[in-house]
């Protein structure tokens, strides 16, 4: 099958959608699939406002013409809300071409904590954009009843994977200088993934926060005792994970939270809010404390046994994720209308 995947998503960004496209993709090509990927490196680009990481096509709609009329797809799939999703979505629509999208990102949460613009404002842009979807990608079932309360139609389960080879708690050693119990944040340090709540938290041992943002200088300043490690990818990140004792995830707007798989498989026991993305991921498993107050999560998974977190994180493939979106996906099997 041959598959056009839209995103305004793309390397050089780290982030959970990055890292799930690109391990879709390496599934998909793995089992015969042609991807053509629509990204923003085949466009001229501006940075995002307040997440400069993020590049934004520069009128992009007859370059993504040509783009998709060169892949002949048979399946379209558009993954973000940003200029090249707008600029595919009008193809399709044009064109009389069904296609699915997914939802990845709480948006409305993200400009409501750095805007104040009302939730309500933003979901509705963003339930207009999804509105013509054949299927809407969702990656829980808490996320998906509440998009169903907020009016998105057609919504399609499409779980996450981990990569259980990548993230091995074989690779747990002692960080020089860091005095245990280390509770460790990894994400991007920004007003939405509620670092400040994690540093402020009253913990033993000591606190790492793994990662870049908007916030980092701020924090640093705020909280001296804490160790911010910066960047790291790869099996630098891995031996991260393993080597510390818990993982604090403090965000409260996650669709999924990628990262808590990585340190499941690591054999990290979680310490989160009850909200969507660890209510779906931690659930009953016994593998994460979920509690309202977060410095006693943190402390409880302290006692949580680590091959219980390794055994629940194998639970979640990248098979069973492509094998998902392949169900998904919507065929164009109608010749095109004219334009």
């Amino acid at each position: 099958m041959r598959i056009a995947l839209v995103s305004d998503a793309w390397a050089p960004q780290i982030n959970g959608v990055v890292r799930t496209l690109t391990m879709l993709i390496r599934e998909l090509c793995a089992r015969g699939h042609e991807v053509s990927r629509i990204t923003p490196e085949l466009f001229c680009t501006l940075p995002c406002p307040t997440y400069p990481e993020i590049r934004l096509a520069l009128r992009p709609g007859r370059r993504v013409a040509e783009l998709m009329a060169a892949a002949r797809p048979d399946a379209i799939h558009i993954t973000t809300e940003g200029p090249l999703g707008i600029a595919a979505r009008r193809y399709c629509l044009r064109r009389g071409y069904g296609f699915t999208t997914a939802f990845h990102t709480r948006f409305p949460e993200y400009v409501a904590a750095r805007f104040s613009v009302p939730p309500s404002w933003s979901y509705a842009l963003m339930r207009r954009f999804h509105a013509p979807s054949k299927g809407v990608m969702v990656a829980t079932d808490t996320v998906c009843n509440e998009l169903a309360a907020r009016g998105f139609c057609n919504l399609r389960r499409w779980s996450r994977g981990v990569d259980a080879e990548a993230y091995d708690p074989a690779l747990r050693a002692d960080l020089p200088g860091i005095k245990r119990p280390i509770f460790l944040g990894v994400g991007r340090v920004a007003v939405e993934k509620n670092f400040a709540a994690f540093l402020a938290l009253d913990l033993p041992g000591s606190k790492v926060v793994v990662g870049d943002g908007p916030m980092i200088a701020e924090l640093k300043r705020r909280h001296p005792e804490a160790h911010f490690l910066g960047k790291r990818e790869g099996r630098e990140l891995a031996r991260l994970y393993a080597s510390a004792d818990v993982f604090v995830f403090p965000s409260r707007t996650d669709t999924f939270g990628l990262v808590l798989l990585e340190a499941l498989a690591s054999g990290l026991p979680v310490a989160a809010y009850p909200v969507p993305g660890p209510l779906d991921v931690i659930g009953s498993s016994g593998a994460g404390v979920l509690d309202e107050d977060l410095g006693r999560a943190a402390l409880a998974a302290l006692e949580i046994p680590r091959e219980r977190c390794r055994a629940h994180a194998l639970r979640f493939t990248w098979t069973a994720s492509a094998d998902q979106f392949v169900e998904n996906l919507w065929l164009l099997d109608a010749p095109p209308k004219a334009v």
